[in-house]
């Protein structure tokens, strides 16, 4: 388990390489984050430990994560799971395999899946929170989409993107294989 001082000692270089990443000078920094110039230059160089009020108000101004510049390497790794090792959903609609591609803690955020349809197969769902929406795109075959009252018919290449906080259905004319992004709210 790394010590508190071993995480803070990579907080100045990753807000200047953060900076930098963005092209902004120390002044426009300073400008969008409220923080003072100055201040902003000896956190970089390690001179001065910032607050936490000022850091978020820094990694805000910089659309940067938080919790990343803090993290010992989690944003240059690559995370692999083998073809055998994707969790999958069963028995959630019919005719259906669903392959759950996005990150677990992502759940009702942002959720990526991959769907392979049997003919006739069909996903229905229940509505998910207020303003969620989902875009499906279909690779192979040919699918309709239903979100509330309204239904529309795609083929491979076709993405749609529609409500999913009304009750929603995706079905299949033909063997068929699509890509879905579910949007939280």
């Amino acid at each position: 388990m790394e010590t508190t001082d071993a995480i803070l000692s990579r907080l100045p270089s990753r807000l200047k390489e953060a900076r930098r990443s963005k092209g902004l000078s120390l002044e426009a920094v300073a400008k969008l984050s409220g923080v003072s110039r100055s201040m902003v230059s000896q956190i970089e160089r390690g001179e001065s430990s910032p607050t936490i009020s000022t850091l978020w108000n820094l990694t805000r101004a910089l659309q940067v994560d938080f919790a990343g510049l803090l993290d010992q390497g989690a944003d240059r790794r690559i995370e692999v799971i083998r073809a055998d090792a994707v969790p999958t959903i069963e028995r959630l609609g019919t005719g259906c395999a669903i392959r759950i591609l996005s990150p677990p803690d992502e759940a009702g955020r942002h959720e990526v899946y991959d769907l392979r349809f049997a003919a006739g197969g069909a996903l229905l769902s229940q509505p998910h929170g207020q303003g969620a929406r989902e875009h499906l795109t279909v690779i192979e075959g040919r699918l309709s989409v239903t979100s509330g009252e309204t239904t529309e018919h795609l083929s491979a290449g076709d993405t749609a993107r529609y409500p999913a906080d009304v009750a929603h259905r995706i079905e299949a004319e033909g063997p068929a294989h699509a890509f879905l992004v579910v949007h939280g709210a």
